[in-house]
């Protein structure tokens, strides 16, 4: 297994994401949810900062300390325009 790899939210357009899900069990996929829809009200209320862990389309686990503006269907919105596809991120710490 590769370490996990500290990342800037700038440099989040240089990676790829793959489509495939990266949590297979329904009920782990709707606390994913929950807890981003927490961070995104912190990120709008308080600015607070979230650990964010995803994995990209070459495997690579990656972890980004930033904002969440925005929650969508299948993206979210990171500070600065960045997004990151809802079915690769592994955690919000």
């Amino acid at each position: 297994m590769k370490p996990i790899e500290p990342i800037e939210k700038e440099h989040l357009a240089n990676l790829y994401f793959s489509k495939i899900e990266v949590i297979p069990d329904p009920e782990l996929r709707k606390a994913r949810m929950a807890k981003l829809y927490r961070s995104q009200t912190l990120g709008n209320l308080l600015q607070t900062k979230v650990l964010l862990t995803f994995k990209a389309a070459d495997e690579q686990i990656y972890q980004v300390y930033t904002t969440v503006w925005a929650v969508g269907g299948d993206y979210i919105s990171l500070k600065g325009g960045m997004t990151i596809p809802i079915t690769s991120i592994l955690e919000i710490d």
